[in-house]
């Protein structure tokens, strides 16, 4: 895909939130603090960093993206949309009987998604194997998988990362939707994660902390040469683009009101 400016990324993600809140609302269920977190991270990848192509999404050297933390379809969806992997019409049929858009990602059913996630833990493994296969066939393709704080807490994913290290994938990068924030709570409540950057060094990863917002952070943490299997510790807000939905634990899996879906709205046709 075509390089983009940041203001064009802006304009993608904008876009994004915006079919992310009409498609939750609609649908009366998703996850829409963990959807407005991650929607800049996609807005980048789709933009300006991806080699993949719509017409035909299944290209044997295309880059890989990799949403371990499934519970964010919708925002995928979105971008997916968007980009013209499927008619943005679909979106409407989210979450309802013998739709293709199920609550998580499902490979066979949806073009554009590389692996179905849901379970916590396990999209990183994945990645690391989609990488290696890559390495073995000798092509240029990168893999990057996107994982969320809770699901952190799972041991396969450091098994992951150990093996990654061990095999020096250079074309690797995990980003971590890093807002702080799981199901029900903070996540300094429940398991706290810290220090990320520490545990990631230590099984041989490069370490990019950097404000998961920033269109430029983001875009030199994707396209920067590696020597290293690559983490990108992406500092991100629940519920990013709408203030009162904003690092709110109960935004998790909330569902707008009338009232509170006119608001945000209002709130997001102005970025």
């Amino acid at each position: 895909m075509a390089a983009a400016n940041t203001k064009e990324i802006s304009d993608l993600a904008r876009d994004i939130r915006l079919q992310v809140l009409l498609t939750i609302k609609n649908a009366g269920m998703g996850h829409i603090g963990g959807d407005f977190s991650v929607t800049d991270i996609l807005a980048t990848l789709f933009s300006a960093v991806l080699k993949v192509d719509p017409k035909n999404p299944n290209k044997i050297d295309r880059d890989r993206l990799i949403l371990s933390k499934g519970h964010a379809a919708v925002a995928l969806y979105s971008v997916l949309a968007l980009r013209g992997f499927f008619p943005i019409d679909d979106l409407k049929t989210f979450a309802k009987p013998l739709s293709s858009l199920n609550g998580h990602p499902n490979r066979n059913k949806v073009p554009g998604v590389e692996s179905n996630t849901g379970p916590l833990g396990h999209g990183f493994p994945i990645a690391v194997g989609t990488a290696i296969g890559s390495q073995l066939n000798n092509n240029q393709s990168r893999t990057f998988v996107i994982l969320g704080d809770g699901e952190l807490q799972e041991g396969s994913n450091w098994e992951a990362a150990m093996f990654a290290g061990h095999r020096k994938l250079t074309n690797l990068i995990a980003v971590i939707d890093h807002n702080g924030f799981q199901q029900g709570s903070p996540i300094s409540r429940t398991n706290d994660l810290s220090p990320l950057d520490k545990k990631f060094e230590s099984f041989g990863w490069e370490v990019r902390v950097i404000n998961g917002h920033d269109y430029q952070s983001l875009l030199s943490a994707f396209t920067d040469a590696q020597t290293k299997p690559r983490v990108v510790i992406a500092q991100t807000v629940k519920g990013k683009g709408v203030d009162f939905m904003e690092n709110k634990a109960e935004w998790h899996h909330k569902v707008p009101s009338a009232e509170q879906y006119e608001a945000a709205l209002l709130q997001l046709s102005k970025q």
